[in-house]
């Protein structure tokens, strides 16, 4: 009797072993077989058998079936997300780890929130109200339990892009002006109005100087006989007016359920696009690192002209505000890469690092009187109080509103990937359109309260998820200790040095350009994807963010149509050892060819746009394109060459009928996923050309949708298909036919 070790049916068909000389996986002591004994069946028998019945797709059945769905309770708590995960809550579980995580994201939106505000050209405070109006929102109404929402720097650059091409005139500025000099130029605000005339003349009244108010007040009436007021566009009124047509746009993305859109955005497109946004934002930071004016520049190549004039202005350097901003960036290097690692394994509590150089930072310039003595430039006014409801101007909406297509894309996409990100590792479910709803009525609602349009921040996210955050209680938190340092410490930050927040901003974007390492990946993945990075990171870089983000999506959309254009096809061979299991010819040298058949296996989708390919890509494979001369008839015999299993030369006397003899041709249609009326056609074509060639032609294994439609077209006068339920059912019939 054999031992079992050597019984060939116990051996497994996969011997790979581990170093150990074990198996790399458990194998059962005999290996199991199955055996069918059937007729070949065709599908219109199997159709018929199972009780198929095609799905109705008349719009009455879409209705009702629509109608049936609708639970107006699931309904309302899915519109509020909250009501569905609140009630199950738990107070001694997780409010622990949400009040710790708040705490932590709150220390971070301060400052983030000012860099960001003034980034987007305008205050620090409208920054912070960032940190409120729209969180609470969205902890209504978002779907995400981890991230957080609020400022994000390739958010507040492509707002500030905006604020530049439509704004003209910027209150921050009038009030710095003013304090520097009453004998500064009238030209610079010609174009004030009389309602930043009252706003101004107000704040400044409760920060500054008797004689400060009273020259910025001077200045501005003066300026605002220049110009009528409705005429003028405040950098405010701009940033509120796009939040709004943003949140339109969120809403009407929702209401036409285009959640899938931002799949678009390849990650190629996305890593490439806020990698040179990066650039931008440090090449907006540099001016206040050195402490120099330099202009602004508005259109194509902009980050050229702007690291020119740079350049250009080094040998007026302020060296004070240069060592301060170089001091600041090397603490929070210290502290990011070093202390904060260090801590985290032995606290809890991250280690402040960005809130500690702001508040460093204010204090040493109030007591050092760093604007007087250096000319350290502060960040200016941060009102105390939150802001009154005001809405936006709807004027300025189509002004914005091409813009706020290309914000509301990009902002939703950052969302999805982080809180798709974040479900994945805690198992639960990121609803794409409820994002987007909720995204629509925090922009809008934080238009109204002088907030920037709203996204999500990648490193808060991040804190708050390794810090315990277990849902959007976090964000309550946060947003609850963001408004106490508005009401009471707010104004204390007016004496913060610009230089500061732009070393936070330059640090904070460390990992943006540490995406530049993705670029090898997406080498391995395709040069489709590498060129998608290249292309898109230039094109924003060099030309503008909007026009760049606009080419890179487009050449996005290219490869993706290119690699729709050209799918995967190839012939089939059989495993001699093992009938009915079918491989690739090309990549698997020992399958062996049915006789007589060719089996060509297509992937994708068959349509009028890739009817062309499907053609010649068959012609090439199994020889249609042969001229008449190698045409025979049913009853000729096939003609035989030494050949190999795989097409080479003959190995071990082995011989195979030449390449453009066969008496079946099998479509193996089973990673079909569409098929129109002109891919019906072209099969048809194909089939006719068959038939004056001897030969027939089955389609095996087509999934429902596709079988439908080739009904539909036989119905048509077009056919008539064999189509059968498996590819082994097609090559039996075959080969029956062939040898009866």
């Amino acid at each position: 009797m054999p031992n079992d070790k050597e019984n060939p049916e116990t051996k497994p068909l996969n011997n790979n072993n581990n170093g150990n000389g074990k198996s790399a996986q458990s194998k059962p002591k005999i290996q199991p077989k199955y055996s069918i004994h059937r007729d070949v069946l065709t599908h219109e028998l199997v159709i018929k058998d199972t009780g198929y019945a095609a799905r109705d797709k008349s719009i009455p059945s879409s209705l009702r079936n629509c109608w049936r769905g609708w639970n107006f309770l699931s309904l309302f708590t899915g519109v509020i997300p909250i009501l569905q995960w609140l009630p199950q809550y738990s107070l001694r579980r997780d409010l622990i780890g949400d009040i710790i995580a708040g705490f932590t994201v709150a220390i971070m939106n301060i400052p983030h929130g000012m860099a960001y505000g003034m980034l987007a050209g305008v205050s620090a405070g409208n920054g912070l109200y960032m940190a409120v109006f729209p969180v609470l929102v969205y902890m209504l109404l978002g779907t995400s339990k981890h991230i957080s929402i609020g400022t994000f720097a390739v958010a507040s650059m492509m707002t500030q892009k905006v604020v530049l091409t439509y704004a003209n005139f910027d209150p921050n500025a009038a009030i710095v002006t003013a304090t520097t000099t009453t004998a500064s130029p009238l030209t610079s605000l010609a174009t004030s109005t009389a309602e930043s005339l009252s706003l101004l003349s107000t704040t400044t009244a409760t920060t500054t100087t008797t004689t400060t108010t009273a020259a910025a007040a001077l200045l501005l009436q003066n300026a605002t006989t220049t110009m009528l007021p409705e005429n003028i566009i405040t950098n405010l009124e701009v940033v509120t007016s796009l939040a709004l047509a943003v949140g339109i746009v969120n809403l009407l993305m929702s209401f036409f359920r285009l959640g899938t859109l931002a799949s678009l955005l390849s990650e190629p497109l996305v890593n490439g696009f806020t990698t040179a946004a990066a650039c931008h934002v440090v090449t907006a930071q540099l001016k206040d690192v050195l402490g120099i004016a330099v202009p602004r520049h508005k259109g194509a190549f902009k980050i050229l002209y702007t690291v020119i004039d740079v350049v250009k202005g080094v040998p007026d350097t302020n060296l004070v505000n240069f060592g301060f901003c170089m001091g600041v960036i090397i603490f929070m290097t210290i502290c990011n890469e070093c202390l904060k690692p260090f801590l985290s394994k032995r606290c809890r509590f991250p280690l402040p690092g960005e809130l500690i150089a702001v508040i460093g930072g204010t204090l040493i310039s109030k007591f050092c009187h760093l604007k007087a003595d250096f000319n350290l430039q502060p960040v200016g006014v941060i009102p105390k109080g939150l802001p009154d409801f005001q809405l936006p101007r709807l004027d300025l909406v189509p002004l914005v509103a091409v813009d706020s297509i290309a914000i509301a894309i990009v902002t939703y996409s950052i969302i999805m990937s982080m809180g798709l990100t974040f479900a994945k590792k805690h198992g639960y479910e990121v609803r794409a359109n409820q994002e987007l709803f909720a995204m629509g009525v925090g922009n809008i609602v934080g238009g109204c309260f002088s907030c920037l349009p709203m996204a999500c921040s990648l490193s808060r996210s991040v804190i708050q998820d390794q810090t315990g955050g277990v849902s959007q209680i976090a964000s309550l938190v946060s947003a609850s200790l963001v408004v106490a340092t508005i009401m009471w410490i707010g104004p204390f930050f007016s004496d913060l040095p610009r230089c500061v927040l732009a070393g936070v901003i330059i640090v904070a974007l460390k990992p943006m350009f540490m995406q530049v390492k993705e670029l090898k990946k997406f080498s391995k993945q395709g040069k489709l994807e590498m060129f998608t990075w290249i292309f898109t990171f230039l094109c924003v870089v060099l030309i503008d963010i909007d026009i760049g983000l606009l080419i890179g999506v487009c050449v996005s959309l290219l490869a993706l149509y290119i690699k729709g254009l050209k799918p995967y096809s190839c012939l089939l061979g059989y495993m001699p050892e093992a009938p009915g299991i079918y491989m690739d010819m090309n990549q698997h040298r020992n399958v062996m060819q049915v006789p007589e058949t060719r089996i060509f296996r297509y992937c994708g989708s068959l349509n009028f746009a890739t009817s062309l390919f499907f053609r010649r890509a068959l012609n090439e494979t199994v020889g249609l394109d042969k001229n008449s001369k190698s045409s025979r008839s049913p009853k000729a015999k096939p003609t035989y060459a030494q050949v190999s299993q795989n097409g080479g030369n003959a190995i071990k006397g082995q011989f195979m009928e030449s390449a453009d003899s066969f008496q079946f041709l099998i479509l193996d249609f089973t990673m079909l996923g569409h098929i129109d009326v002109a891919g019906c056609s072209t099969l048809s074509d194909i089939s006719k050309e068959l038939k004056a060639r001897g030969a027939r032609m089955l389609l095996a294994s087509p999934v429902d949708r596709v079988y439908d439609t080739l009904v539909h077209s036989m119905a048509l006068s077009e056919g008539p298909f064999e189509i059968f339920p498996t590819l082994h059912d097609a090559v039996e019939y075959a080969n029956a036919f062939r040898t009866a």
